[in-house]
């Protein structure tokens, strides 16, 4: 094809190209694929014409807009998690506090509710799980429960499970004035009471701690946190102060939205250490096993950097934040 014959043929859409101002990443890709195909063509026809030039020139016009875009997606993911989600964290530290209150008064009816009605456990999660926990502590394997299955399906099966059940009954329930959340953290305190007391009652509860708490400190939290942005949803209905009611509940939805996305964060580390970790820390409570087994000290390592991850971040972090922020406002 003659150069200007290939100039005529793609003249308009060059131009058409260099005339939209679009911000649309897959629209910048598009015209970049594009460019970079009508380039290809015109250095090896015309290798030094103008019309080479001028498209290499659009080419990295396009490459440039692609990659600044990118950073500036990187920096407002960046600035999410470094501002906005703590600062948000923040003005919900009340309803968080509120959860954390009520689900610890869940844990103790659970804890009291087992040791005085012994059959108290199996209503919550039924007769065969209790049965087959105590086969395994039988046998010497009391956390064998942690090593069925493939790992990588039981970590989509428990991320699903655990994402699903915080995001509609912890969290979206909340809608119904706070009731439905505190009746999901009543659920999940009263059933994790009475099973940690069921360990404890066989003999296991220390070394229970080691293991189940290696997945459980991020997903208790989890499920507590998500409860805390549920409370806010109830709270922003119940009393909108000065706002209309809808425009109250919108409010709190956009502030309590951005602490869930930190929740989901958490539960997906969760599921996957409750896949991956737990059943190497229960080997080494198994002594008929002949496999790889985490020691105690790595089992409470991991523990206590979950918990300090979430003390600082939903605690001391946000609090730092907001006097930086004031500071600099001052």
């Amino acid at each position: 094809m003659r150069e200007t014959l290939f100039i005529k043929k793609n003249k308009d859409k060059w131009e058409a190209f260099d005339a939209e101002n679009s911000i649309d990443p897959d629209e910048l890709s598009y015209k970049y694929t594009q460019v970079l195909d009508d380039l290809a063509y015109a250095k090896t026809f015309y290798p030094k014409s103008k019309t080479a030039q001028y498209l290499n020139e659009r080419a990295v016009k396009f490459y440039n807009n692609i990659y600044s875009r990118r950073k500036e997606r990187i920096s407002a993911l960046f600035n999410f998690f470094k501002t906005d989600l703590p600062i948000a964290i923040r003005q919900n530290h009340k309803q968080l506090l509120y959860a954390l209150i009520f689900f610890m008064l869940f844990v103790l009816i659970g804890v009291v509710s087992a040791i005085y009605e012994s059959g108290f456990l199996k209503v919550i999660v039924g007769d065969s799980y209790i049965e087959m926990t105590k086969a395994n502590i039988q046998k010497g394997d009391p956390f064998g429960v942690y090593k069925d299955g493939n790992h990588f399906v039981m970590f989509l099966r428990i991320s699903l499970n655990n994402i699903l059940i915080t995001i509609l009954l912890d969290y979206a329930t909340g809608v119904l004035f706070g009731v439905g959340t505190l009746y999901s953290l009543m659920v999940n305190g009263v059933m994790l009471g009475s099973f940690q007391y069921f360990f404890f009652e066989y003999g296991w509860g220390w070394q229970s701690i080691l293991v189940i708490w290696i997945h459980g400190t991020l997903e208790i939290s989890a499920i507590v946190i998500a409860g805390g942005a549920g409370l806010t949803l109830g709270n922003s209905i119940l009393f909108p102060g000065t706002l209309k009611r809808m425009q109250s509940l919108q409010k709190g939805a956009e502030r309590s939205a951005k602490i869930l996305v930190m929740t989901i964060i958490m539960l997906l580390v969760a599921a996957w250490l409750e896949s991956y970790v737990t059943h190497l820390s229960s080997n080494y409570f198994d002594k008929e096993a002949n496999q790889i087994e985490l020691p105690v000290w790595g089992s409470a390592l991991i523990l206590l950097a979950s918990l300090s991850f979430v003390l600082w971040y939903f605690i001391f972090y946000p609090l730092a934040v907001e006097r930086k922020l004031k500071k600099a406002a001052a």
